[in-house]
C-alpha cells in the first residue's frame, strides 16, 4: 500500500494531537468493529475555532486524516469547517488507497460530531446545522 509524502508526514508528525483544557466542544466517533476511534476537541469562540486538538485511535491514515482534517479547519468559521468533506481532506494529504478512504470520512465525521456537541451545550439543536452525524457503520471498513 502507497501512501504519499504528505499522508507520511503527517503520520509521523501529527498536528494539533491531545487533549485541550479549555475545549468547549469535544466530539467521538468511530467504532470498536473498524479500530478506528477519533475524538476532537475544539475551543469555539464568536463562531471560530480558535484552536483544535485530537487523539486517534487507529491506524496511520486515520492519524494522518485527522491530523490533515485539524489543520484545514483552525481558525476557520464553523459555517467554513462544516464544508470541509472527506474529499477535500483526501486531496490536501494527495490522495490516499481506496480502502484508507473510509478514515477521511471519519475525519470528517469527527469534525461534525464536535460542533454538533458545541451546539447542544449551548442549548440549540445542532441537526438543521450540521446535519445527521453518522458513525463508522455507513463506512466501509475493509480491516483485514
Amino acid at each position: 500500500m502507497l501512501y504519499s509524502e504528505k499522508v507520511m508526514d503527517h503520520f509521523s508528525n501529527p498536528r494539533n494531537v491531545g487533549e485541550l483544557e479549555d475545549a468547549n466542544a469535544v466530539g467521538e466517533v468511530g467504532n470498536a468493529k473498524c479500530g478506528d476511534i477519533m475524538k476532537m476537541y475544539m475551543k469555539i469562540e464568536d463562531d471560530i475555532i480558535k484552536d483544535i486538538r485530537f487523539k486517534t485511535f487507529g491506524c496511520g491514515a486515520a492519524v494522518a486524516t485527522s491530523s490533515m482534517a485539524t489543520e484545514l479547519v483552525k481558525g476557520k468559521t464553523i459555517q467554513e469547517a462544516l464544508k470541509v468533506t472527506n474529499k477535500a481532506v483526501v486531496e490536501a494529504l494527495e490522495g490516499l488507497p481506496s480502502v484508507k478512504v473510509h478514515c477521511s470520512v471519519l475525519a470528517e465525521e469527527a469534525i461534525k460530531a464536535t460542533i454538533a456537541d458545541y451546539y447542544k451545550r449551548q442549548g440549540i439543536d445542532p441537526a438543521p446545522i450540521v446535519g445527521h452525524t453518522a458513525d463508522c457503520d455507513n463506512c466501509q471498513c475493509h480491516h483485514g
